[in-house]
């Protein structure tokens, strides 16, 4: 089976990959743990569950779990207000058995009713968040060691340039511009023989040889260790299992922890849902991933994580996309990954402190460029403003608040071009005129709610004076009830008093309205007059010729 986890195929572009995806996600889940207030190690715990623990249970092809910057505030606050690390982690195991139950309750089709436009603009906001939280380490701008800027207005945005100038790296500029002419060179054709090594892999070794030399003939173009992947180096394979932390049992009994539990297992299971559809849309080969064998596999490695001392962890687009990028065909690039984290986490993490952030800022940021590039805004313009406008959205939203809020305005807005558009079209509407008045026909719509409230009372007020109306709901399968109410009062009042000849078609016996006549009766009826139509519009001839076949050569002469 191709799939398959101890299948021979694609094995060497599935270990490439999964090499490229531990050399981007070793600085993420340091950088993640670093900005939650936690032991560093404690991200790569996460880090090295996601790919070996999720990556085995998972079905997916292509995504890559790990600790997941959307969680970093929750984790945070979380943190600051509870005793300790130790019984933070019981809160990663419930959330980890929620995740379980959720799964298990079949609750992870919700996925299935987020509108394309908000997932293409999820994907060209996280692309364009991750260029801009790169940039910094593509330029080595080393903001512990930026000047303090005044405060007076006079002078303050050349005070701001040259301060951003003055601690940007030369050494970090030209090791991210080498990186990211390989990276678009690579997918040239010229370079077509040397492609089955990946382009990433390319710009790391070529990055870190480009800062020994530097080191070694420029000092002052070399980048120090704050410029480096910094990873914790044990003494021993005693210091490497010290590095581990077990959870404090006794936070089970603290309801700030189930709270936290809960809030983390709500939010990360939405970030999975929504990763794993991106990355289904990201496959080349297009396929599916079932979202409540996801959320089980994302929950048990949650509990692993919390048990060993790991950061909650949540399918994250960043390593998926370079992986699908790197060229990966199955799920064995995730395991891989993992089990590359763990070997080089316990073994040489010397070596690995010797590679520059600014190679892997160069392979992030042409990722992110392949999620936000210019053909993407063109092909959501093309889908007119009901595409495009929940598109730009939720991609302002992802990059100026965070993922989830970025999701939720997309999501709002496309729900009010939905509801804009069922106000609009609750009827088909046909009219013909015949010399002695009209034939109008409203055929309503599927579902006819409340909100076409307006829409119908005012047509029916607008209707002519003398007019044949049929109000055909034959197709209908729901009628709200203040519509129903509107044509009752209709059918009794107005249509008396504008003597309007008013007939109801198809209405159902629940509805108990007034006896309705069959329609073929009515038009037969009015038809036979052999009145000559002085004009139609709507689809009324087609519905006329169909009546005129229908009744044989009788009246052929009146129509």
């Amino acid at each position: 089976m191709e799939s398959g986890i101890f299948s021979k195929n694609n094995l060497k572009k599935d270990f490439l990959a999964g090499l490229i995806v531990f050399l981007i996600a070793l600085p993420l889940c340091l950088g993640i743990a670093q900005a939650c207030h936690v032991p560093l190690f404690a991200g790569v715990v996460a880090g090295i569950v996601g790919g070996i623990v999720i990556g085995a249970l998972s079905a997916s092809h292509l995504s890559v779990s790990g600790p997941a910057a959307g969680l970093t505030a929750i984790v945070l606050v979380a943190v600051t207000e509870l005793p300790a690390f130790e019984v933070f982690l019981c809160a990663v195991i419930i959330a980890g058995v929620i995740q379980v139950i959720i799964g298990y309750l079949r609750a992870g089709a919700i996925a299935n009713y987020i509108p394309s436009s908000v997932l293409e603009g999820m994907l060209a906001g996280i692309g364009l968040t991750i260029i801009i939280k790169q940039l910094p380490d593509a330029v080595g701008f080393a903001k512990n060691k930026a000047a303090v800027m005044v405060d007076a207005d006079d002078g303050f945005l050349m005070n701001t340039i040259t301060t951003a100038t003055h601690n940007i790296q030369t050494g970090a500029v030209v090791i991210s511009l080498v990186g990211l002419v390989l990276l678009v060179i690579w997918q040239t054709k010229a370079f077509k023989k040397v492609q089955l090594i990946p382009a990433g892999l390319v710009v790391v070794l070529v990055g870190t040889l480009l800062n020994a030399i530097f080191a070694g003939s420029a000092p002052q173009m070399a980048l120090d260790s704050s410029h480096l992947v910094m990873l914790p180096i044990p003494a021993s394979f005693g210091d490497f299992f010290r590095q581990f932390s077990f959870p404090d049992f006794k936070g089970f009994a603290s309801l700030k922890v189930w709270e936290t539990g809960i809030v983390i297992a709500v939010v990360a299971s939405i970030e999975t849902l929504l990763c794993i559809e991106a990355t289904d849309k990201l496959d080349p080969m297009k396929r599916y991933t079932p979202a409540d064998r996801e959320l089980k596999a994302q929950g048990i490695g949650n509990i692993i994580s919390g048990f060993l001392g790991g950061l909650p962890i949540t399918s994250v687009i960043v390593r998926s996309s370079a992986n699908v990028n790197a060229g990966a065909k199955t799920k064995r690039s995730a395991i891989i990954h993992g089990v590359l984290l763990l070997l080089c986490a316990a073994s040489i993490p010397a070596l690995l402190n010797l590679i520059p952030k600014a190679a892997l800022a160069a392979i992030l940021i042409f990722t992110g460029y392949k999620l936000c590039k210019p053909t993407v805004f063109k092909h959501m313009w093309k889908g007119g403003w009901t595409q495009f406008v929940p598109f730009v959205a939720t991609l302002v939203g992802v990059v100026s608040l965070d993922l989830l809020k970025g999701v939720g305005i997309g999501l709002l807005l496309s729900i009010f071009y939905i509801l804009r558009q069922n106000i609009r079209i609750p009827y088909y509407y046909q009219r013909s005129t015949f010399s002695e008045g009209d034939l109008i026909k409203l055929k309503l719509a599927q579902e006819v709610s409340f909100l076409n409230k307006a829409s119908i009372k005012e047509t029916l007020e607008k209707l002519p004076q003398n007019s044949k109306v049929i109000i055909d709901a034959s197709q209908t399968q729901y009628i709200d009830f203040d519509i129903l109410d509107i044509i009752k009062e209709f059918y009794h009042t107005q249509a008396k008093e504008k003597h309007i000849d008013l007939s109801l078609v198809g209405f159902k016996n629940v509805y108990k309205l007034p006896a309705t006549i069959p329609e073929r009766d009515i038009l037969s009826g009015f038809l036979n007059k052999n009145e000559v139509p002085v004009r139609s519009s709507g689809d009324h001839r087609k519905l006329l010729a169909q009546l005129k076949k229908h009744l044989g050569n009788k009246n052929k002469s009146s129509v």
